[in-house]
């Protein structure tokens, strides 16, 4: 933490130090290959499993050779774990430009009174808590330099009411309206904190399991026949995220976007 810059300047894409926290796959790790392709050559990837972050890092090594990447195993839903991860990224990159969380759970849509009740409040914490405690982990670090960008992934179903995702749309709107109250704390010292909601993906494992039998398919199928422009994958969520890591957007916050391909409009 000893570098500093202007309020409200964002870093160009050569120069960014990125944490991406989920990156081992999915949206995580497209949002950072994206922006390693747009030149940034610094960062700390971080997820749960030891094993497949390392994997991550040596997969984006060798698609680019020159970046620099560190590889964190966490706990997402512990406050130390999280806070002395941070700390680490920090340390190992020299400060912290943007932070992309794409922590996330296994989660299947299910109707609610399927849902074992036991499960609920475990299912709310595992969805919502990490982007909470990530984003307030790194404000010291950004508060300092009086720059950054915080992209959370959310989901759409923060934003429509979808039978089969009553907990997990509970979960993700906390997720949109804690960046949306944070944003507008953190504006005062050059940080933005911006939400990216996607809908159904294509090409993951989640989306593998939860189309392939029961409530969740019928729900899925429904949802791909309304995306006239294409079902979008995580290379498509990374284009926005990596639009809200740079300096395009150097007056954007508190915004949750949606790349949906045309499933619905908010």
């Amino acid at each position: 933490m000893t570098e500093t810059a202007e309020p409200n300047v964002a870093v160009d894409y050569p120069e960014v130090r990125a944490i991406v926290a989920g990156g081992s796959s999915g949206i995580g790790y497209a949002s950072a290959a994206k922006l390693a392709a747009l030149g940034t050559r610094h960062f700390a990837l971080m997820s749960r499993d030891k094993g497949r972050i390392e994997a991550a890092r040596d997969r984006l090594l060798n698609e680019f050779p020159e970046a620099t990447v560190e590889a964190i195993a966490f706990d997402a839903v512990d406050p130390k774990s999280v806070e002395d991860s941070i700390d680490h990224a920090a340390t190992a990159l020299g400060r912290v430009d943007v932070l992309v969380n794409s922590i996330s759970a296994p989660a299947t849509p299910e109707l609610l009174f399927r849902t074992p009740i036991e499960a609920i409040p475990d299912m709310l914490i595992q969805q919502g808590v990490p982007p909470m405690l990530l984003t307030r982990a790194v404000l010291p670090y950004m508060r300092e330099r009086q720059s950054g960008s915080i992209i959370n992934i959310a989901s759409d179903a923060a934003k429509a009411a979808t039978p089969g995702e009553t907990v997990l749309g509970g979960a993700m709107a906390a997720i949109v309206m804690f960046s949306r109250a944070a944003a507008l704390e953190a504006k005062r010292d050059g940080i933005r904190v911006n939400v990216v909601t996607p809908s159904l993906l294509s090409g993951t494992p989640t989306t593998a399991r939860a189309t392939k039998e029961g409530f969740s398919k019928k729900l899925f199928e429904k949802a791909a026949a309304l995306a006239a422009l294409g079902v979008a994958n995580a290379e498509d969520q990374a284009e926005i995220v990596a639009f809200l890591a740079g300096p395009a957007s150097v007056r954007l916050t508190g915004q949750a976007i949606s790349v949906n391909g045309g499933i619905s409009a908010f």
